[in-house]
């Protein structure tokens, strides 16, 4: 939509984790470093936590693009509190059959491939995404599960990575065993104002462009909104896009990141006040200035009849959207 006008190649903003696109700030180059220190002194455990949306998948991701050959890797990222047998997890994540019943078998077809591997030399890592949402009785398995590892053998890496709470889990008295396995032990903490304006473009300059687009007050306001989350930072960007495009700006600031963050605000006002009273009128979700007197509207269609009722608020969203895409929109 809006990436030829602002000279990209692709979209700069996506949600979805991709490490092409990893800033690799002082924070993100620590939480990476410690990862690959984990690796290189094989480490038995190696914890990473940091807030949802701060980049942990994204590092992960880019710590497996880095895998050379002579490492396995099983990633087990779905898991929760009512998976069942983590076992069979394990070995769906390395490629093994994981449908028999019987829990010591399953513990032996995993030893047989750990030897296997070893027997190659190839060292293998089990990664754990979302780990905070393992319970204390999966987490005592896994720490069981490293028990395979004997003498100055490493046979088994395991990498866990999720949320605060995870840290706040084993650092409960019940969990001393565990925490003493643990070599490498990271927090990934959120961006600061500097750190969260070299993002930005970052972003920007990896899906093409090569100049700034984001003026400096811009780049205060979205720091102060998503409190340096770079999750929160990609969706408050990528809506100030469509904003930007929708009104031809060659250039981001910040009174367009307030109209974006205003209206967002106005948007989750509206879902509480719909989740509230669900038989109650549906608001329209306005861009910004175009907005032209909506209590106004909003009284009217109240006092109207039903049928009236819609027709209007047909016509209100039907000009709304010729204003957001008048670029496209020409009249017959």
């Amino acid at each position: 939509m809006y990436e030829t006008f602002y000279g990209f190649t692709e979209k700069p903003f996506t949600l979805l984790p991709d490490p092409s696109f990893l800033f690799l700030g002082k924070k993100h180059s620590t939480a990476y470093s410690m990862l690959e220190y984990g690796m290189l002194s094989q480490a038995g455990f190696t914890v990473i936590t940091g807030e949802v949306g701060s980049g942990k998948t994204t590092l992960v991701r880019h710590l497996l693009d880095q895998m050379e050959d002579d490492v396995t890797v099983g990633l087990v990222n779905t898991s929760h509190r009512d998976m069942g047998e983590l076992l069979q997890w394990v070995l769906l994540s390395f490629g093994l059959e994981y449908r028999e019943k019987e829990r010591v078998v399953l513990h032996d077809l995993f030893t047989q491939f750990l030897i296997d591997q070893y027997a190659q030399n190839k060292r293998t890592v089990l990664i754990v995404d979302e780990a905070q949402n393992l319970d204390a009785q999966v987490l005592e398995e896994l720490r069981l599960l490293s028990n395979i590892n004997a003498d100055k053998h490493q046979v088994l890496q395991i990498i866990l990575v999720g949320q605060p709470q995870l840290r706040s889990m084993l650092a409960h008295e019940d969990f001393i065993q565990f925490q003493q396995r643990v070599s490498i032990d990271y927090h990934l903490s959120a961006l600061n104002e500097l750190e969260t304006r070299a993002y930005i473009f970052h972003r920007t300059r990896t899906a093409g462009r090569s100049k700034p687009l984001f003026t400096k007050g811009a780049s205060q306001l979205i720091y102060r909104a998503s409190q340096g989350i770079p999750r929160v930072i990609n969706t408050i960007c990528d809506a100030a896009l469509v904003y930007g495009f929708a009104d031809q700006m060659e250039i981001l600031d910040s009174r367009l990141i307030t109209n974006v963050l205003r209206d967002k605000a106005n948007a989750r006002r509206a879902n509480v006040n719909n989740a509230q009273n669900p038989a109650g009128h549906l608001k329209p979700v306005v861009f910004g200035d175009r907005q032209n007197n909506i209590e106004h509207f909003q009284s009217d269609v109240q006092r109207d009849d039903p049928s009236e009722s819609n027709k209007k608020l047909t016509e209100f969203n039907r000009d709304s959207a010729k204003l957001l895409f008048k670029k496209y929109y020409h009249d017959s």
